[in-house]
C-alpha cells in the first residue's frame, strides 16, 4: 500500500470502518437504562416491605405452618396434599438430560451431555431461577399458579426413538390439564403439548398466560464477554429479530411471532409455539456485579387465545441446547440466527460466512483435529482468494516507488504550493497511467472479510474448549500472563497472540514506509503506526482464534510482499512502460475534467492574492 495523501484518507476510513464495527457489536455490553434500574429499585422496596410485614405475621401467628399455609392458598376442587415433596423425574438421551418436576409439570433443568463449563463441570440450562408456570381456576373465585401444584406423573414410556412423560391433574367435575413431553433420541428439542378438558372453566375469558421466567447462568471464562455475546432473538411473521441484554425497551410481540429465544454466546434456550402466540412480552435485566454469576434474568408472558373453546390443545417445542448453526438449521424453524454471523447494518457479511468461510471451515475441520491448522489453512484459502487484489496494491506501490523521484521535484519545483503540487502530481499520475487510490481500494474491499471473520471467530460453538499452542480455548483470549490490576481499554491479562498480532502489523507498518515515498505532513507520517497500536488494545480480549488467524494472515502478507516486490515485480520494466504511458495522448473522464477545473480555478484566485497583496 502506498502512503500519498489520498491513500492515508482512504487508510483512514478503513480504520474507521473497523473500529465502528467493532464498536457495533461491543455495545451489546451496555449497562441497562436509568429508567429500567429506578422500576427495579421500586420492586425491590416493595418486596423488603412486604418482606417484613410477612415477617411480622409469622411473628405473630407462631402455631400455623407451612403447609396449612399452603393448603389456604389452594382452595378449590384441585385436592392438595401440601406436605409431598417435590418429585423429580429424569429422561435421557444421548445428547441431553432432562430433569422433570411434578410442582408445576415442566422441566426444571437441562443438562448438555456433550458441552462443559469453563470450570469443567457440565453445562446446565434452566435450573435454579427457571420455571414454566400458569394460573388455572381451582373453583369459585379462587385460582392457583400450576408451580404451586402437585400434578400426577405418569411413567416414561418408551416407543422406538421416542420417550414420552406425561404430567396431569383432574378433578371430580371432570376438568383435566394435561403436560405431555416427547424427546427424540439425538434431538435437543422436546416436543410440549398443554392439553385443556374443561378450558372454559380453568382459564379466565379463555386466556392463557404462560409465564417462562429463566436465568441464564454463566458458561464462559469472560463472564463481561458472555454477557455482551448474549440477548433475546425472536422470529415474528418470518423476520428475525434480537434486542441486545440490557440494551432498551422491554419487548412486545404480536400474533404472528413464531418463537422467543434467550441466547447465551453459545447456547439458547427457546420457545417455539406450535399455532403461534396471541401476544408476547419479554422483559429481562442484566446484574451489574460480576460476582452473580447470571448471564441474563429473563421474564416472558406468553398468550394463548382458547376463547370458546372447553377442550383444547396448545402445541409447543422447547429447545434446549448449542448455537450450533447446522444443528438449528434442520429445524427449519429460523433458530439457526441464533448465531450472529452478521447484522445490523453489517448483515450482508453473514452471507460471506455462510456461502464461503463456513463450507471451507468445515471442509477442513472433517479432515483434520486441530482447530488451530484448520484456521491456519482457512487463512491460506482466503489469502489464495484475494490475491488479485494483494497483486493489484503490490503493483501499484511499486508504481508510486518508481515516481518517486519525480514526485520529489515536484515537491521541490512547487515548495510549499500545495495546489499547485496537487494539479502536477494529478498530471503525473495520469500520464503514468497511476491509480493513486490503486493500493488502498483492494484493501478497502478487503474489509468486509475480516468484517464477516470477526462475527464467525466470536460465533463459532466449534472452537469452543478448544486449545491450540499456548491458548487453552480457542473461542476466548488466551492469556500469558495476569496483571494485578487492569488497565482500562486493555484489560487484566496478556494474550500473545494479541502481542503477535499487534508485533506483525507493525512490521508490515514499517515495511511499507521503506518501499514507498514518505510523507513531509506528521500526521500522514504517523498515522500508519497508530492502527498496529490500537488492535493492541482492540484484540486483547477477543477469541484467540481470531488474533491466531490476525498473526497468520500478517505473516503471509509480510513474505508476499518481500517475494512480489522482489522477484514478481520489475521496476525496471514498470518504470518503461510508464514513461511510454507518457508518450500516449491522455484521455480524460468528465469528472476528471470538473476537477482540472476546480485546481486551475483555485490557483488564479491564489496567483491574483498574491499579487494585488493583502487587503488593508
Amino acid at each position: 500500500m502506498n502512503f500519498d495523501k489520498n491513500t492515508v484518507i482512504g487508510f483512514v476510513i478503513l480504520m474507521v470502518l473497523l473500529f465502528g464495527y467493532i464498536f457495533f457489536t461491543q455495545q451489546q455490553q451496555a449497562t441497562l437504562m436509568k429508567e429500567k434500574q429506578r422500576v427495579a429499585d421500586s420492586v425491590a422496596r416493595v418486596e423488603q416491605l412486604k418482606k417484613k410485614v410477612q415477617d411480622t405475621v409469622a411473628l405473630q401467628q407462631p402455631a400455623i405452618t407451612k403447609d396449612t399455609v399452603l393448603q389456604s392458598i389452594l382452595p378449590g376442587s384441585f385436592t392438595v396434599n401440601a406436605s409431598v415433596p417435590e418429585q423429580l423425574t429424569i429422561v435421557e438421551n444421548d445428547l441431553m438430560k432432562v430433569t422433570f418436576t411434578n410442582k408445576g409439570g415442566y422441566p426444571k433443568s437441562v443438562e448438555l451431555k456433550n458441552y462443559k463449563r469453563y470450570d469443567g463441570k457440565p453445562v446446565v440450562l434452566g435450573g435454579e431461577g427457571h420455571q414454566l408456570v400458569y394460573s388455572i381456576n381451582t373453583g369459585d373465585n379462587q385460582s392457583a399458579r400450576t408451580s404451586q401444584l402437585n400434578f400426577n406423573v405418569g411413567a416414561v414410556l418408551s416407543e422406538g426413538e421416542l420417550q414420552t412423560i406425561t404430567y396431569s391433574l383432574s378433578d371430580s367435575a371432570g376438568r383435566l390439564v394435561e403436560h405431555r413431553y416427547k424427546i427424540k433420541k439425538n434431538d435437543y428439542l422436546i416436543e410440549w403439548d398443554v392439553k385443556f378438558a374443561g378450558a372454559d372453566r380453568l382459564l379466565t375469558q379463555g386466556i392463557l398466560n404462560l409465564n417462562w421466567d429463566i436465568v441464564t447462568h454463566k458458561q464462559e471464562k469472560d463472564l463481561k464477554y458472555e454477557k455482551g455475546q448474549s440477548n433475546i432473538g425472536y422470529q415474528e411473521d418470518g423476520s428475525y429479530d434480537f434486542s441486545a441484554a440490557g440494551n432498551g425497551d422491554d419487548i412486545k410481540l404480536g400474533d404472528k411471532t413464531q418463537w422467543i429465544g434467550v441466547k447465551q454466546q453459545f447456547f439458547n434456550t427457546s420457545m417455539i409455539a406450535g399455532s403461534k402466540y396471541a401476544a408476547a412480552e419479554t422483559a429481562w435485566t442484566v446484574p451489574e456485579s460480576d460476582s452473580v454469576n447470571h448471564v441474563m434474568e429473563v421474564k416472558s408472558t406468553l398468550k394463548f387465545s382458547l376463547t370458546g373453546l372447553r377442550d383444547a390443545t396448545i402445541p409447543l417445542k422447547l429447545y434446549y441446547g448449542p448455537n450450533d448453526y447446522h444443528t438449528l438449521k434442520r429445524y427449519n424453524l429460523g433458530l439457526e440466527n441464533h448465531v450472529q454471523l452478521g447484522y445490523g447494518i453489517f448483515a450482508f457479511v453473514k452471507y460471506i460466512n455462510r456461502f464461503v468461510i463456513m463450507p471451507v471451515f468445515d471442509f477442513f475441520h472433517q479432515h483434520l483435529a486441530s482447530i488451530g491448522i484448520v484456521i491456519l489453512l482457512l487463512t491460506f484459502f482466503i489469502r489464495l482468494v484475494i490475491s488479485p487484489l494483494t497483486y493489484s496494491s503490490y503493483l501499484s506501490g511499486a508504481k508510486m516507488k518508481v515516481l518517486k523521484p519525480e514526485i520529489e521535484e515536484l515537491k521541490k519545483k512547487h515548495g510549499s504550493d500545495q495546489q499547485a503540487m496537487s494539479m502536477e502530481q494529478m498530471k503525473l499520475f495520469k500520464q503514468a497511467g497511476v491509480n493513486p487510490l490503486g493500493g488502498c481500494i483492494p484493501a478497502l474491499l478487503q474489509i468486509p472479510i475480516f468484517f464477516a471473520l470477526y462475527s464467525f471467530f466470536n460465533a463459532n460453538i466449534d472452537l469452543r474448549g478448544e486449545s491450540f499452542l499456548w491458548a487453552s480455548n480457542l473461542a476466548s483470549y488466551d492469556s500469558i500472563a495476569q496483571l494485578p490490576f487492569s488497565i482500562p481499554g486493555y484489560g487484566d491479562h496478556v494474550s500473545l497472540f494479541t502481542l503477535t498480532a499487534t508485533l506483525t502489523s507493525l512490521l508490515i507498518s514499517i515495511y511499507n514506509t521503506q518501499m514507498t515515498p514518505q510523507q513531509d505532513n506528521p500526521v500522514f507520517k504517523y498515522m500508519i503506526y497508530f492502527f498496529p497500536i490500537m488492535l493492541l488494545f482492540i484484540f486483547n480480549s477477543l477469541p484467540s482464534a481470531l488474533t491466531w488467524y490476525y498473526t497468520v494472515s500478517n505473516i503471509v502478507t509480510l513474505v508476499l510482499q518481500f517475494v512480489i516486490q522482489k522477484f514478481i515485480i520489475n521496476e525496471e520494466k514498470i518504470h518503461a512502460k510508464i514513461q511510454e504511458n507518457k508518450k500516449k495522448p491522455v484521455s480524460k473522464s468528465k469528472w476528471q475534467e470538473k476537477m482540472e477545473q476546480m485546481q486551475q480555478s483555485n490557483q488564479r484566485i491564489q496567483d491574483l492574492q498574491k499579487k494585488t497583496g493583502p487587503k488593508k
